[in-house]
């Protein structure tokens, strides 16, 4: 009988223990592919940017560089959701994919404040997502 209890517990501190190591192996995983996100995430908002710059200078066909930058935001937005980011960043690009897709004639207009603003977030700065809300804020979006 008692070395059926010495049994026992050896066997439970051997799962105990495997299951700590299987915890900290999740966790430890969960952040590297956060942080994958999170260079993916930037990655898009240069890309953005510098698509951004082109469209401005008005080098090579327009239309497709207004296209690209679409793409680029609209991946970005979804890293954004993916990396579990706070709920006002995800709603500011959402809404800054949302106005470029519904109002390109509006955001035409709009590229150069939209590059200083992912220029910002890009730096790590926090007042990017401003200037993108102010950005998104100064679209009519009665289409007047």
């Amino acid at each position: 009988m008692k070395r059926r209890m010495i049994t026992a517990f050896v066997l439970f501190g051997i799962t105990l223990v495997a299951l700590l190591v299987f915890i900290g192996l999740y966790i430890d995983e969960t952040h590297r592919v956060q942080e994958t996100y999170r260079k993916q995430y930037m990655t898009e908002i240069n890309h953005a940017s510098r698509e951004i710059e082109l469209y401005v200078a008005h080098q090579g066909d327009v239309e497709e560089r207004y296209k690209r930058i679409t793409s680029f935001v609209t991946c970005a937005n979804s890293f954004l959701f993916l990396m579990n980011e706070t709920s006002d960043k995800q709603i500011i690009f959402n809404e800054v994919t949302t106005c470029l897709i519904k109002y390109p004639e509006q955001m035409s207009e709009r590229m150069e404040d939209l590059k200083k603003s992912f220029d910002d977030i890009y730096a790590n700065l926090d007042k990017g997502y401003e200037e993108a809300k102010a950005v998104v804020d100064s679209v009519d979006k009665m289409g007047r």
